[in-house]
């Protein structure tokens, strides 16, 4: 792991943003290619909001299947910010944890979804009435 926020051990060489919006595309020095869906990032923003202040405190984010990213913002030489279409925009995406993302994409993705079920929550947004 890196020492420091500032000290990634995977460095994009290139970060491309969907015309849909819908997708983030990322290739990392190591060759690693990976194609990062909104909704996805959205509900593993590494915010606090999501991620909580420990261990236990991670929430379960529903209703973001159609989120898009409105903006990516760099931060320094280690993070981009991604600023999504429902106003959450306080996660810094660190390389490493992009990398990690791709990596890991199918069991964190299932276990996600697993979340949802248990908890009787759905990907759709609620719907306004």
């Amino acid at each position: 792991m890196a020492e420091s926020p500032h000290e990634s051990i995977h460095w994009p060489t290139e970060i491309r943003l969907g015309k849909d919006k819908r997708t983030l595309s990322v290739t990392f020095d190591d060759g690693a290619r990976f194609d990062l869906a909104a909704e996805y990032l959205r509900v593993c923003s590494p915010s606090a909001e999501v991620q909580g202040h420990g261990p236990d405190q991670k929430q379960t984010v529903p209703g973001k299947r159609d989120v898009t990213i409105i903006a990516l913002e760099p931060i320094g030489t280690y993070a981009v910010r991604v600023r999504f279409d429902d106003m959450h925009d306080t996660g810094l995406f660190t390389w490493d944890y992009l990398h990690k993302l791709g990596t890991d994409r199918e069991r964190l993705w299932h276990a996600y979804l697993e979340e949802l079920a248990t908890k009787g929550l759905s990907r759709d947004p609620k719907k306004r009435g």
